[in-house]
């Protein structure tokens, strides 16, 4: 697309996507509906630039197929022990933990991936993250959870495979 294009449409699937949700959501296609779902589809994307993960080049693509079937696993596995926590009768509860866990990757993209695959698996909520970027603070529902080997599982089973996708 021609520099000039691409800066007064900064992202054109965004930008059409927003007309047509707007049109869907007003149920319209009235005049003054259309030129309003024009106008939002021409200024949001320009304003909202800056917000928006920049471009990236998966370097692994196999490795993205094999993370997602760890992640897919991983999910299905603690949703049973969530389930199983539910289900203990009354007087035996646990309490939840944060763990701090210590981070090496620091490319935005691969932090958004992990945050998704962290509040993805049930039982797990991404808390807080460091300014710096270099501590991760992690809710974990099961109380008896070992500390360091929630730190292992996500270094080695999340972190190490995505700064393989995002960051080498």
């Amino acid at each position: 697309m021609k520099k000039w294009l691409r800066r007064i449409f900064p992202a054109p699937l965004i930008s059409l996507m927003l007309i047509g949700t707007w049109v869907m959501l007003t149920q319209s296609v009235a005049v003054g509906t259309l030129v309003f779902a024009t106008l939002l589809g021409f200024f949001i994307p320009i304003f909202s630039a800056t917000l928006r993960p920049r471009h990236v080049k998966v370097r692994r693509p196999w490795i993205v197929f094999k993370l997602f079937f760890v992640v897919t696993m991983d999910a299905w596995l603690s949703a049973w022990a969530v389930i199983k926590i539910l289900l203990r009768p009354v007087g035996n509860e646990d309490t939840s933990e944060f763990v701090r866990v210590p981070l090496e990757m620091r490319d935005p993209n691969g932090l958004a991936v992990l945050a998704i695959i962290t509040c993805i698996t049930p039982g797990n909520a991404w808390a807080e993250l460091s300014m710096d970027r270099s501590i991760l603070l992690l809710h974990v529902l099961d109380g008896k959870v070992i500390p360091e080997k929630v730190i292992e599982t996500v270094k080695e089973r999340y972190e190490r495979p995505l700064m393989e996708i995002f960051e080498q």
